[in-house]
């Protein structure tokens, strides 16, 4: 008779690219997205939890041209006759379907607000997942500016919050009708023929987001006939002349001192292009209103260097970037840089009902700002763990949890330890494990007191590592205090 032979055991992995998020993190996550929600509310949007799955086909970037369709989502087919589905990767796409499903039945403007995880099937890296959380807040239906300038308001107005001071952050406002008339004046875009000339416009999106990397030096290669990097890799350029390329490069160059003064700039730039004038104007409209509400350029501020995302967006676009600064892996000094990108979209809709829909919005990365906070020392990476009650003796288990009930009905988070109890040093080892900041233990002597002992493990910690025998023995961790006292007691401890 043959051997039955033994399955093996499942591997204990992360699947790669994902990740486990622990109490702290899950707990701080959510603290921070309540205060996001709070502002969010507070300006009149409705939260709004749409499918994590979704069809291919209305996620729309992403088509079955292939067997499996998998850049960028993760997608399959229940049979050869049913749709593609896919795990949602953002939470903009879904809210185009939403809308156009239900628009009948909706307010219009549409403001709604969405927090949630996302999946992108692309190669992961260092601190980049396959699985990630967003903070989403748009406005369908509104096609004035001013949906715009209130979604960089609400931005600004969310980072403080939060705890992100003002002076630590800017939010930097630009249009891509702007970039589109520097492109037309430039040569590089024509009205009449959209088609013509994309693939020079491609380059040169891409040449002007490479900014911070290259410099203007190597930006202006790429805009010309191309540059050889130091690995002596060569990468095509979009073949402007001098004087196209001039054109462009005043354009990533016009920041001025004052709004003002930008928007002088820009209109020098785009003269002759109708597009690039309304652009203008939609930019000075967005600082008037943002002057109004007492938001100035200490926040929210006139920058043509924002160009990411510039493809995806028909209007103005806006970037929340941070700029106190933090040490690196290799301990060097670098800003921390963006946390939210959005803009205006008035194309996504239009793909469900064949009639252009206004769009605006803005997406938060939600790692990234509590890291942030982290980094600012808002947030701690451990969170405070419950009081802890001991167990003496397990015949009195349920005089335990009479302590731990009247605890929790005082709003102090407690629990029982519910291990084996034989060890009390693992008991401590255990609270320990947990962050614990107290310590209550009761063993028969002191029931038959009416007393308690009271462990202050933080105080405990901190003696421990500085104090010399006698100094502990005169500082004790540890005191005793009537059991009718108790929850005082604990409440005063814990502040």
């Amino acid at each position: 008779m043959a051997k039955v032979k033994k399955q093996p055991r499942p591997k204990a992995v992360t699947p790669k690219g994902f990740r486990d998020y622990f109490g702290a993190e899950v707990t701080q996550r959510k603290a921070m997205l309540d205060q996001i929600s709070e502002v969010y509310q507070l300006y009149g949007f409705e939260a709004l939890e749409s499918s994590a799955v979704e069809t291919v086909e209305a996620l729309g970037k992403f088509l079955p041209d292939v067997d499996r369709p998998n850049e960028g989502v993760f997608a399959w087919q229940e049979d050869e006759d049913a749709d593609w589905l896919a795990l949602r990767y953002d939470l903009t796409a879904p809210l185009a379907r939403v809308y156009a499903q239900n628009r009948n039945d909706l307010p219009t403007p549409y403001r709604r607000y969405a927090m949630g995880p996302v999946w992108r099937n692309e190669k992961p890296g260092p601190g980049r997942f396959r699985q990630f959380y967003q903070c989403d807040a748009d406005t369908v239906g509104a096609s004035s500016v001013a949906a715009d300038a209130e979604i960089c308001a609400m931005l600004s107005d969310t980072l403080e919050a939060v705890g992100i001071p003002r002076g630590d952050y800017i939010v930097r406002v630009n249009n891509r009708k702007v970039l589109n008339g520097v492109m037309e004046v430039a040569g590089v875009l024509d009205p009449s023929d959209p088609d013509k000339f994309v693939t020079e416009r491609g380059i040169v999106l891409r040449a002007i987001d490479k900014l911070d990397r290259l410099g203007t030096d190597g930006v202006r290669a790429l805009l010309g006939a191309g540059r050889e990097d130091d690995s002596g890799d060569y990468t095509k350029g979009a073949g402007l002349s001098d004087e196209q390329a001039e054109i462009v490069m005043g354009f990533m160059q016009a920041k001025r001192d004052s709004g003002a003064a930008t928007v002088a700039r820009l209109n020098e730039l785009v003269t002759g292009s109708e597009t690039g004038v309304t652009g203008v104007e939609e930019l000075e409209t967005i600082a008037e209103l943002m002057a109004s509400q007492g938001y100035n350029s200490d926040r929210i501020e006139i920058d043509p260097s924002v160009v990411r995302g510039l493809g995806y967006y028909t209007g103005p676009v806006f970037e929340a970037e941070l700029t106190f600064e933090i040490k690196d892996e290799k301990g060097r000094p670098r800003q921390f840089g963006s946390v939210a990108g959005g803009g205006r979209y008035d194309d996504l809709v239009k793909r469900f009902t064949g009639q252009e829909v206004p769009a605006t919005g803005i997406s938060i990365g939600v790692d990234r700002l509590l890291a942030a906070l982290q980094a600012k020392g808002r947030m701690s990476k451990e969170t405070v763990g419950p009081v802890i009650v001991t167990v003496m003796d397990r015949a009195r288990m349920a005089h335990y949890q009479g302590i731990v009930g009247e605890l929790r009905r005082a709003g102090i988070r407690a629990e029982v330890y519910l291990g084996n109890p034989k060890n009390f040093g693992n008991q401590l080892k255990y609270a320990d494990k947990r962050n614990s900041p107290i310590a209550i233990i009761e063993g028969s002597d002191e029931a038959e007191r009416g007393v308690v002992q009271v462990k202050d493990l933080v105080l405990g910690a901190e003696i421990a590592k500085t104090a010399t025998l006698e100094e502990w023995k005169g500082q004790p961790a540890q005191s005793e205090v009537a059991r009718a006292d108790l929850v005082a007691t604990i409440k005063k401890m814990l502040g």
